[in-house]
């Protein structure tokens, strides 16, 4: 018997990078995946999108495992496509136990008088209104289940302190730390438990491109992997440069299973140490 067995989880942003690790591990430890994706290109991002292609591959993956998933291309700025994947995914598969509110993008850095309108909105949209609209969309689920359940928003530890020249990421990722600590009391009644997790740099696209490069290395016209390695290295207490999606994905099952099961309200650095820097 694996630690979830016979939930079904909700994950979004599940076509790649973290979302499809954290559908891996849950899969693993039994239980069945609701996911979504945009699958599609933002104009704000300096990495290639996740493609439809790659939300099959995650279902493949899953269903490796021998679990059940209900994926669906869906967009989380729009309030629509997000419960009509959910109420499907349910009515599927029966039930819905946990959430996992991970879509987000990096965005392109900016001073803070410098950033366009669009790219203000957009983050914002995405960031923080995204996973509101997952919980949103998921909530009455879990509370028609009557067994409580585990409600996981992915923030970052730009969530917990500021960086430089990402004033939109670092305000959508603070953002989500209020709607957690919010959705925590008014859940409680309902045994539905709220948490956050924040990442460091974790070692995926979103990450592993050249505009994060040379946001860790404005001083270099065309830094490198090794360069914005080295930088980062020095932003964590441990020496490492960036995490793996698997050490996010063990902290979501963590939370996402009754080994947490008093555990509410609560922002989780996964971080090497960063935040303590």
């Amino acid at each position: 018997m694996g630690r979830l067995e016979g939930k079904v989880a909700f994950i979004t942003g599940a076509a790649r990078g973290q979302g499809r690790s954290h559908a891996l591990r849950l899969a693993q430890e039994g239980a069945d995946i609701i996911a979504i994706d945009i699958c599609e290109a933002l104009s704000e991002n300096t990495y290639p999108p996740a493609t439809e292609e790659d939300l099959t591959e995650t279902v493949r993956q899953v269903e490796a495992l021998d679990r059940r998933i209900v994926a669906t291309k869906a967009d989380v700025r729009d309030f629509a496509q997000v419960k009509k994947a959910v109420d499907d995914g349910v009515a599927q598969l029966g039930r819905l136990d946990i959430v996992s509110a991970n879509a987000g993008i990096g965005g392109t850095p900016h001073h803070s008088e410098d950033i366009p309108e669009d790219e203000w909105k957009n983050m914002i949209d995405i960031n923080l209104s995204g996973v509101w609209r997952a919980t949103k969309a998921a909530i009455p689920h879990l509370k028609a289940g009557g067994r409580g359940g585990s409600i996981i928003l992915t923030s970052s530890d730009a969530g917990l302190f500021a960086y430089e020249n990402i004033s939109h990421y670092v305000s959508a990722k603070h953002g989500v730390v209020g709607l957690m600590r919010t959705l925590a009391l008014e859940l409680a009644p309902d045994f539905i438990r709220v948490n956050s997790v924040h990442p460091t740099t974790v070692n995926t696209l979103m990450v592993q491109n050249e505009g994060t490069y040379k946001l860790f290395r404005p001083d270099l016209e065309n830094p490198t992997q090794d360069d914005f390695a080295a930088a980062a290295t020095t932003m964590n207490a441990l020496p490492i440069p960036w995490v793996e999606p698997i050490d996010i994905s063990n902290a979501v099952l963590f939370f996402a299973s009754d080994e947490s099961r008093y555990v509410t309200g609560v922002p989780l650095a996964v971080d090497a140490g960063a935040a303590i820097k």
